[in-house]
């Protein structure tokens, strides 16, 4: 009989063994197979049981959680979504997260491990916590400003504070409502269909997204390059500028939209925007000198994030002369993001220093204590400071009697550069209009706030496409919004 029991027990052993061994086996060696297996949905039930943390602008969300009362429990909901979508992005069941949705999604779901009040916390309770919101510099008014100003046509508005990177507005149009995409049922999936087969393309965040030809916005970059060179040291100094003017090496002649540019000094030819001028000036400047200053405003980097990825904007290092003369008005393979021509417009306003542009101010607790703050940012001197100030005065003729007098807000300083960007094959598409700017209110120290505007009216007459008539109105409602703040 005890044999028989010591058999028993010595069997019941092995049973257990056997047990612990499989145990082992599917939670250690097989646990990435089965986290991976699309019919487990533990981690999507422990995801959506909670609701996400919110996203704010000037202390008030733009997000919430709804309760489906279903296994996947919230779902996420947006107020004002296409005003705040370029910002947000979404975040849904079905189609995953994007922009601050994506790149915050660990605090906003609660899984960082930052927010557990004890290391290895949730580890050992296999818990979550509540989700944290993020806090961004959008400033509403401008956001609206610059939403309302395009109205129903194509493009986006960038707006940074120069002195320290504050991004105040990110928009883009056409644009649409992330709440529609939260859920994982039909309604999900019949939006998602219709949005990616838009040939408009409202997902598609042009302000940071998509880079375009800046046109004559970029002779401020050509004009701080041949100012910081030396190549240009008096603005009143006719210039030897042939109208029209022969790209070099070739029979190719540059013509000007403006009459009386021929040799006209660098102060008129901004404030009236003289290709000829500049393409000539880029060409004495050098292909050094060119990059080194576009590479100083941005240009080039493709590590830009906000915390979301920026498009790289682009201006090529391989041109020959003639290359550099139209690269050097925006033309050829020079492209840019309206944040990047932001960035142009606040380094002159911020005596030729670049602040990196951020969107989040800080993240915080459920409860409201502190994650983390975004600190100063990275500062980069793009130009001497003498040179800033003569791009100050330059930007400021453009306004007060150049191409960009739509731009003037009463009782401030403001500096523009307006752009007309011809694309398509043989230049055929209709030209997009930029404006890019700086306010600085009479009472204030340093500016306030720099714009960038791109317009692609595709269905406007190309004779009645311009920067200064179509985008700089838009830039206007911005700057009056933030100094009004």
């Amino acid at each position: 009989m005890t044999r028989h029991i010591r058999r028993a027990g010595l069997f019941c052993a092995l049973l257990l063994v056997a047990l612990l061994v499989n145990a082992a086996r599917v939670q250690v060696l097989r646990a990435d197979a089965y986290d991976d297996n699309p019919a487990d949905r533990r981690d999507a039930i422990t995801r959506y049981r909670q609701p996400r943390g919110d996203i704010l602008v000037a202390g008030r969300p733009v997000t919430g959680s709804r309760d489906t009362g279903e296994h996947l429990r919230y779902e996420r909901t947006y107020t004002d979504g296409p005003l705040y979508a370029p910002v947000t992005g979404f975040a849904s069941q079905e189609y995953g997260t994007t922009l601050l949705e994506h790149t915050e999604d660990g605090l906003l779901s609660g899984a960082d491990p930052v927010l557990a009040p004890l290391p290895l916390w949730n580890e050992f309770t296999r818990s979550r916590n509540a989700g944290g919101h993020v806090v961004t510099t959008i400033d509403p008014a401008a956001q609206r400003a610059a939403y309302e100003g395009l109205r129903s046509r194509k493009g986006a508005v960038a707006a940074v504070e120069p002195s320290t990177g504050r991004i105040l507005a990110l928009v883009s149009v056409p644009s649409y409502d992330p709440g529609l995409l939260s859920g994982n049922g039909r309604t999900a999936r019949d939006a998602w269909a219709r949005l990616n087969a838009d040939p408009d393309r409202p997902m598609l965040n042009r302000a940071v997204q998509r880079t375009y030809p800046p046109g004559s916005t970029f002779k401020v970059v050509t004009a701080a390059a041949a100012l910081n060179a030396g190549v240009v040291t008096d603005l009143d100094e006719p210039t030897d500028s042939p109208g029209p003017y022969r790209l070099p090496g070739t029979t190719t002649r540059l013509t000007n939209g403006s009459p009386g540019c021929a040799d006209a000094s660098v102060r008129e030819a901004f404030t009236w925007s003289c290709n000829t001028v500049f393409a000539k000036l880029g060409v004495e400047t050098g292909v050094a000198d060119m990059t080194a200053t576009a590479q100083a405003f941005g240009f080039n980097d493709g590590d830009l994030r906000v915390p979301f990825r920026v498009a790289r904007s682009t201006f090529d290092t391989t041109v020959d002369r003639a290359q550099l003369a139209l690269a050097s008005i925006g033309q050829y393979n020079t492209r840019a993001t309206p944040l990047q021509m932001a960035m142009v417009a606040a380094a002159v306003a911020n005596g030729g220093q670049v602040r990196e542009p951020y969107l989040v101010e800080r993240t915080v607790r459920a409860g409201g204590g502190t994650v983390s703050t975004a600190g100063s940012r990275p500062v980069r001197r793009v130009m001497h400071p003498s040179t800033a100030m003569l791009m100050r005065e330059l930007m400021r003729g453009v306004v007060e009697k150049g191409t960009g007098t739509k731009a003037a807000v009463r009782g401030a300083v403001v500096g523009g550069k307006t752009g007309t960007a011809q694309h398509g094959l043989g230049n055929s598409g209709t030209p997009y209009a930029w404006f890019v700017s700086w306010a600085q209110g009479r009472e204030d120290m340093e500016a306030k706030v720099a714009v960038a505007v791109v317009v692609e009216d595709a269905a406007a007459n190309r004779r009645e496409v311009s920067g200064g008539g179509t985008a700089a109105p838009i830039a206007r409602a911005v700057m009056e919004a933030v100094l009004n703040s």
